[in-house]
């Protein structure tokens, strides 16, 4: 039986979801939701139709699971709540801080739906948060290491944009080599902010526009650049679509630590990504088959990757697990 996937919410993610739909033969795409205008958007699966966002309870006897697309700043803790009264559900809510608020939001609704909802799910939170569990379980005396990028931050883009007289902005989040170095050495050093990434701005701006005043603005803004060495580039709109048109990212998780010996030991796990949302697409829809077995045996309330067996994201048996990959 094909899984039958909704899609909540058509922007970078959503697409992405949908592309990641097609490789996986076990699922299908039932519908688009959205909150503009059905008719003015066009998706890339034929026959599937685009429906708006207030209609979707129409299409709760239809759908296994719904992945929600939204954003984590406003958009998820509303929606993710409201839509697990109907539907099984994944989100991807990345603010680290407010993971157990919204989790405890979540939940109780979810267990009095009798629905799955699985939060937090990407690559992180999501793939680093298991790779940080496994590291840490294997080696219990030790120190966790995260590094982000080199890779476009879209919420620290868009917070350049917000500055008057800037046009346009991308904002590449970089690790600092001697930092990444120093861990991989085995050393256990304790860093700031500032001491694991720098921040490298490249900022199209108004004709006429005080650069000198929006270069400071960058730099001092609090919680975003202020405790960061940064780089602001100014240059032209042509320059910034055709050098910073993509959405890299990546990183890397390393745990030092001792076994009972007294030897030394180094756990790494790394991504490099094309296409962030693409890649945070391909993990939703994993977990959304996870999701689907566990409503499938009777489970439901909220759940993060740390529930989830391994086994469950796959489309292979487990009789074809252990002979190919275990």
């Amino acid at each position: 039986m094909s899984i039958r996937i909704g899609i909540f919410g058509y922007g970078n993610l959503g697409r992405g979801v949908e592309a990641a739909i097609k490789q996986n033969p076990d699922m299908s795409l039932v519908a688009v939701f959205t909150r503009r205008d059905p008719s003015a958007l066009k998706i890339n699966t034929p026959a599937v139709p685009v429906v708006h966002a207030d209609n979707v309870e129409d299409y709760k006897d239809n759908i296994d699971v719904m992945v929600l697309c939204g954003g984590s700043a406003t958009d998820l803790p509303v929606q993710t709540p409201a839509l697990t009264r109907i539907f099984n559900c994944v989100d991807s809510f990345d603010n680290h801080s407010r993971i157990p608020q919204h989790f405890a939001a979540v939940d109780a609704i979810a267990q009095e739906s009798g629905k799955v909802c699985l939060i937090s799910c990407g690559w992180d939170p999501g793939m680093f948060s298991l790779n940080r569990l496994y590291a840490s379980a294997v080696l219990p005396e030790g120190k966790d290491y995260t590094f982000w990028g080199k890779g476009v931050s879209q919420g620290h883009s868009d917070a350049i944009r917000r500055i008057e007289g800037v046009v346009d902005a991308r904002q590449y989040t970089v690790p600092v080599e001697d930092a990444v170095n120093a861990v991989r050495n085995g050393e256990y050093p304790e860093f700031t902010a500032r001491d694991k990434h720098t921040r490298e701005c490249y900022v199209v701006v108004e004709e006429g526009a005080d650069k000198a005043r929006i270069e400071n603005e960058i730099k001092t803004m609090p919680a975003y650049f202020a405790d960061y060495n940064t780089t602001v580039h100014f240059i032209s709109l042509e320059e910034l679509k055709r050098d910073h048109s993509g959405i890299p990212h990546g990183g890397v998780v390393i745990r030092t630590g001792k076994t009972g010996g007294g030897n030394e030991h180094v756990i790494e796990y790394s991504l490099k990504l094309d296409s962030n949302p693409e890649f945070t697409s391909s993990v939703l829809v994993a977990f959304a088959r996870a999701v689907y077995r566990l409503s499938e045996q009777g489970v439901c309330g909220c759940k993060t990757v740390f529930d989830i067996p391994p086994a469950y994201l796959s489309m292979y048996s487990p009789e074809e697990l252990r002979k190919n990959m275990l």
